[in-house]
């Protein structure tokens, strides 16, 4: 089901306002929602790759509906819509651009007058704690939100360290003010979905305690510390659940009222003060995967004051220093899409571990961090494309850590797998392939990890060769799954197939002959399941024949997952020259691209498949979807490879743009902006585990990638401009450069490359 997959679309629609003047770049971050069906981006406060991802959530929408899937939650995958007029709080946890969600957690809401302890509907207001609020009163920065909540008059501010949210709430005067403690709360919710929920009220403004959830992770535990500016007048509590078959003697004690030690599975506490005209109560809530003194610690260690502004800043400052890592020369839309695609790319994977190293691990257990920053939230079908590669070049000591993370992941497993989703020290086995393989071994052979490179080869063939996993047995007895033993059988086997041949390359970079042969001969796979007489990818049975009722334009039962034959028969970025054979030849090859750029899909083919919209698609082509984000470039294996360079100035042109429907699919944690930003400079990893890179047809007039190893590497565009599409010449510090393709360890000495653009190919 294509729900299972993650986007991390672009934040919501309103201009970004900044402060500062033009030079900083993050005035051209504009937070942009994606489709209207998959704006999954949350407008909000984080630092870059925070543990606290604070932001507004605008309704409570159940996962299900009388017992059944509830189609309408899909929509708040990342908690935001852009068109809803009300926000129900801000909760502390997100996802950015993905397709199934979870998190949402330890949600906040300042109200006035009479307590209400239900967030009411949206159509009335008045019937709970949420409030109406209008994008005219609302700002999103990087790592700043502002909005005020009309129907409670107070004005909310919202900006965050690593590991702490800093709310700051500006009140009118009011005799009954509160703040509104929502346990329940929860993204992807249902009432089963807390097991447990603890609190523990220290003093008049200290809050501890912790949540488990059983959601897409199925055990996931998430400890706070909430300290409050200003003393509380009272507290109290709610228990909304409906049944709990013993409660033991705790009745003794009235628990609803200033009662300091309440646990249950779904609770509300408020928090009730007065307030003056225009007063400021200020919250800060920390978070921790391993304790409610690992939160404390956090909180002391990362915000030890109440100078918001200076957190502000401080935040700020870091995602300058972030998006410093690339200047570019371009249009102000250029800027607005590439400094927005670079927010979202630094967002995820995100800080799992507290200040002082501590980490809970896939075991359940407290690990220690010895070197490294332990990393989660790993969406690895989609981010082993591009993102990780892009992190190679510009977050290499980040990507190393995440590599180091993995392979605690992979010693912690029961199942002695590396990452397949990778979830608060949990595997939700979301989507099929082991990419994780990729993002290793890419980083080994490109120099980035520093770890031990032979057991990391020994954690990529033990996930390879586990048999009883989606399938792997099969594919190693057949060669391919068969159809009938899998509904994604061909997807499966061509992903299969790529990352064996990105453990070969490891296995030959390491001098592992055995190793090299086995899995260059597995890579090879792909090749079974097409079908040379139609001239595509199709399921094939294990007695050997093709599946009969087979259709090539389809999403849905044709063995393919978020993708149909015509997309997947051109997965194989690994060896496309062994494809463009097995086509018949470069002119059959180039003919079928061509079809699938310009062919009509109708809306029928992809109508049981969530994530595919029409606003991400050009012909047959869905780059709202990452399986053929690599298939533009395939022009380069041919004699016409100014059909790329074309190519990819109409994707960029149609799939991403500054506006709140600006994205043309799920940015699935990073992938899609990934992608814009390697396209937007002119090259693309088609394979990651290769030291090359595509050439295509850069849209900035200028870039300059600022590496950590101290090196510039700079891209010099000339005669650029929307009509100037084509490479007409390239030189590499001055020498012609021959070749379509540029290698990685010639970007990381740093140079310059020159383009000539001409609007003739």
């Amino acid at each position: 089901m294509k729900r299972l997959i993650l986007l991390l679309m672009c934040f919501f629609s309103t201009l970004v306002h900044s402060q500062e003047k033009s030079k900083n770049l993050i005035s051209f971050v504009k937070p942009i929602i994606g489709t209207q069906r998959m704006g999954h981006v949350y407008p909000g406060a984080t630092a870059p790759f925070g543990m606290v991802q604070l932001s507004p959530d605008t309704d409570t929408i159940p996962y299900s509906f009388n017992g059944k899937y509830n189609p309408e939650v899909y929509k708040y995958c990342a908690g935001y819509q852009y068109d809803d007029k009300t926000i129900v709080g801000f909760s502390h946890t997100h996802f950015s651009g993905t397709g199934h969600s979870d998190l949402g957690d330890f949600l906040i809401m300042p109200t006035t007058g009479k307590l209400q302890l239900n967030p009411g509907v949206a159509k009335n207001t008045a019937t709970g704690f949420r409030s109406a609020f209008s994008h005219e009163n609302e700002i999103a920065q990087a790592g700043y939100y502002k909005v005020k909540l009309d129907d409670h008059s107070i004005v909310a501010e919202l900006t965050a360290s690593n590991r702490v949210g800093f709310h700051q709430y500006t009140f009118p005067k009011a005799e009954e003010a509160h703040i509104i403690l929502d346990l329940m709360s929860g993204i992807y919710n249902y009432p089963e979905k807390n097991v447990w929920t603890y609190v523990r009220v220290v003093n008049d403004t200290l809050i501890t305690g912790y949540r488990q959830t059983n959601g897409w992770a199925k055990n996931r535990v998430q400890y706070f510390a909430l300290s409050f500016s200003k003393p509380f007048i009272s507290f109290g509590s709610k228990n909304f659940e409906e049944k709990q078959a013993y409660r033991g003697f705790w009745g003794k004690f009235n628990q609803n009222k200033n009662f300091p030690e309440i646990s249950g599975k779904q609770i509300r506490l408020h928090f009730d003060f007065k307030t003056e005209e225009q007063e400021k109560i200020k919250i800060k809530m920390a978070l921790s995967p391993v304790s409610m003194n690992g939160a404390l610690q956090n909180l002391s260690s990362e915000i030890p004051h109440w100078n918001f502004e200076a957190i502000k800043k401080q935040t700020q400052d870091l995602w300058e220093t972030e998006l410093s890592k690339v200047t570019i020369e371009g249009t102000k839309e250029l800027k607005e899409n590439f400094y927005t695609a670079m927010y979202h790319t630094f967002l995820a994977p995100t800080t799992y571990m507290d200040v002082d190293g501590k980490y809970k691990g896939l075991d359940q257990e407290v690990h220690q961090a010895d070197g490294f920053t332990n990393y989660t939230t790993f969406s690895l079908w989609d981010t082993y494309r591009a993102l990780h590669p892009l992190f190679n070049i510009l977050q290499p000591k980040r990507n190393n850590d995440m590599v180091h993370s993995m392979i605690k992941h992979y010693e912690q497993s029961a199942q002695k797998m590396l990452p397949i989703w990778s979830h608060y020290a949990n595997d939700n086995w979301c989507m099929s392939g082991y990419h994780s393989v990729s993002v290793v071994a890419d980083a080994i052979l490109k120099n980035v990890y520093t770890g031990d490179p032979l057991k990391a080869l020994e954690a990529c063939v033990a996930t390879a060769n586990k048999r009883d996993y989606e399938g792997i047995g099969n594919y190693i007895d057949y060669g391919y799954i068969p159809t009938e033993k899998s509904s994604i059988s061909v997807s499966n086997t061509l992903e299969y197939a790529y990352d064996d041949w990105v453990i070969a390359q490891l296995a030959k970079k390491l001098n592992q002959q055995a190793i090299y042969q086995q899995f260059m001969k597995r890579s090879e796979n792909w090749k079974n399941n097409f079908d040379k007489s139609i001239g595509f990818m199709r399921p094939k049975a294990a007695d050997g024949t093709f599946k009969e009722d087979f259709d090539a334009l389809k999403t849905h039962e044709q063995g393919f997952i978020e993708g149909n034959s015509w997309n997947y028969s051109f997965f194989v970025p690994h060896n496309p020259p062994g494809l463009i054979t097995l086509m018949r030849g470069q002119k059959k090859f180039i003919k079928k691209l061509d079809q699938l750029f310009s062919m009509d899909l109708p809306d029928s083919f992809f109508a049981e498949t969530e994530d595919i919209t029409r606003d991400g698609i050009i012909g047959g082509y869905v780059h709202g979807n990452e399986p053929a984000h690599h298939v533009a470039y395939l022009y380069n294996w041919t004699n016409q490879p100014w059909k790329t360079q074309e190519k990819i100035r109409r994707i960029l042109k149609m799939q991403y743009k500054p506006t709140p429907d600006g994205l043309g699919g799920n940015d699935d944690c990073g992938q899609m902006s990934a992608w814009f930003i390697f396209s937007s400079l002119g090259f693309y990893p088609v394979a990651p585990g290769s030291n090359e890179y595509a050439i295509g047809s850069p849209s900035v007039q200028y870039a300059k990638l600022n590496l950590e190893n101290g090196k510039v590497f700079e891209i010099e565009v000339l005669n650029a401009s929307d009509e100037n599409i084509y490479v007409k010449s390239m030189s590499l510090n001055g020498k012609p450069l021959q070749h379509y393709f540029i290698d990685h360890d010639t970007i990381m000495k740093g140079g310059k490359l020159s383009i000539v653009m001409s609007h003739k190919h």
